[in-house]
């Protein structure tokens, strides 16, 4: 079996119990934000990563680092979550269950998650540009933006909606240019 293999089989039903629970007590929003954070912090601390996945940290220092830093952050259910994935040697895929509960979420509220690669930070009246565009793209109620940077565009945006891409850059302009330019030669 490949590790994807592995990994859907182990973190879908963990994100879609947390899921099923979120919505019984009408927490779904309040448990996305939470798993947002959680997200964000195993992005922005490579050290936390490498302590909870480290198989020689013990359970009782992996729990009470993730009770520090929840604090009164994150809803009893989130952390209780993480209990149980402590305890059942699960947390390697904090990450994945994460990411899973988060697709969930937005296909509960019909939101279409957007990949946007831009050379500068797009403004609050670019990104409302490109939500528009894709709204009328995918016919969703609403689009998540997942902005990143990449000075190599030269300028303009790369769109990336589930297996479709606009490429808008003046990269992708300039290799088109040149591939008409090629063929015609």
């Amino acid at each position: 079996m490949s590790s994807s293999m592995v990994s859907a089989e182990v973190l879908e039903p963990y994100a879609e119990a947390l899921m099923s629970l979120a919505q019984s007590q009408d927490l779904t929003e309040r448990i996305g934000e939470d798993m947002r954070a959680l997200l964000d912090l195993l992005k922005n601390s490579e050290e936390l990563r490498q302590f909870l996945e480290s198989p020689v940290v013990q359970s009782q220092d992996k729990k009470a680092v993730l009770r520090q830093i929840a604090g009164d952050q994150l809803h009893p259910y989130t952390l209780n979550i993480l209990m149980m994935l402590v305890d059942r040697r699960r947390i390697i895929f904090l990450e994945g269950i994460c990411q899973h509960y988060q697709a969930l979420l937005r296909q509960l509220n019909q939101t279409v998650l957007a990949e946007v690669t831009s050379a500068v930070e797009l403004t609050e009246a670019q990104q409302q540009s490109v939500r528009e565009k894709v709204m009328a793209m995918t016919n969703a109620r609403q689009v998540e933006l997942d902005s990143k940077l990449d000075p190599d565009l030269i300028g303009g945006v790369i769109i990336k909606v589930g297996s479709q891409v606009i490429d808008a850059s003046l990269r992708g302009q300039l290799r088109r240019i040149g591939l008409r330019l090629s063929s015609a030669g």
